[in-house]
């Protein structure tokens, strides 16, 4: 099978489209006839050498596309059925992809919607799981128009928290249409917010990375309210929490997510699809950091 590749850490360039070894399901997993594979900052940033360390490296945590072959102990689902999920292994940006856990594919939607939803909706629901945010409070997004932060904003909302969003200006009406009263970043943020909401914010949610935890920890009343799931050494740092799956996954999601798409309680765009061979041009787009929603590779 084709499959994206990198056999040196660097930029776009080192990536590469190669034939592998086509992968088998093991007990509890399916193989995906892959159509989408979404594409997200992690990506680049392994590309950079600032996760793992091993080379080569696959890309590839979530996709969509059509069963081909159960594993042992799958009766949940059926050769010829559509689903979306995550592969475990980190190789979904290919032909064909193990997917440990997965769902339907709503209705509604097609696969490339699918694939652009189960990291982006799995890291804002931990982290919102992990922030405790519950109704009556105010929540404070950083990065709310991205794919991780519109989907914290959506489930806070809908969970009855009070939202406020950074975002650039030409983002300000989609972030208004998701539920939360947008706010621009950069200078002076502290200032906006509070004349939004005089007393601060209870919990803040940084989803850019952009440097912003010191503000985060002043509109809050301290580092135990805030969580980043983007900026690791500013995590590090301010003593702010840096959210990862170790301590346990939001895998409920996946299955949860079908009823709030169909209701129309849930969206998430996906702001331009590529082919699988325009992979480096993918991930130039995700490092310069200003994509509303999800890219996404087309495979099949």
């Amino acid at each position: 099978m084709k499959a994206v590749r990198f056999s040196r850490f660097g930029g776009p360039e080192v990536l590469e489209i190669v034939d592998l070894p086509d992968p088998h399901p093991g007990p509890g997993q399916v193989r995906i006839a892959v159509h989408a594979a979404g594409v997200n900052p992690s990506d680049w940033k392994k590309r950079r050498g600032m996760m793992d360390q091993e080379l080569p490296q696959t890309l590839g945590s979530e996709a969509a596309g059509v069963v081909d072959e159960l594993g042992p102990g799958v009766t949940d689902v059926a050769v010829g059925d559509r689903v979306f999920g995550l592969s475990d292994a980190g190789a979904a940006q290919a032909q064909l992809a193990v997917l440990a856990h997965y769902a339907p594919v709503p209705p509604s939607l097609d696969l490339p919607g699918a694939a652009a939803l189960p990291v982006a909706v799995e890291t804002a629901v931990r982290a919102l799981d992990q922030l405790g945010v519950g109704s009556g409070g105010t929540l404070l997004v950083n990065g709310a128009s991205g794919g991780v932060g519109s989907s914290a904003v959506q489930f806070a909302v809908a969970r009855g928290a009070r939202v406020i969003g950074t975002a650039s200006p030409a983002n300000q009406d989609y972030v208004r249409s998701l539920g939360a009263e947008p706010v621009t970043y950069g200078e002076g943020l502290v200032d906006r917010v509070r004349a939004l909401a005089p007393d601060g914010v209870d919990l803040a949610l940084d989803a850019a990375g952009s440097g912003i935890l010191p503000e985060l920890i002043d509109l809050t009343g301290g580092a135990e309210h805030v969580l980043t799931v983007a900026d690791f050494a500013g995590a590090q740092q301010y003593g702010v929490r840096f959210s990862t799956g170790e301590s346990g996954r939001a895998l409920h999601v996946l299955a949860e997510l079908g009823d709030l798409v169909e209701s129309g309680r849930f969206s998430l765009p996906v702001a331009r699809t590529l082919p699988l061979t325009e992979v480096a041009e993918a991930q130039r787009e995700s490092e310069e950091g200003h994509v509303r929603g999800k890219l996404v590779l087309l495979v099949n």
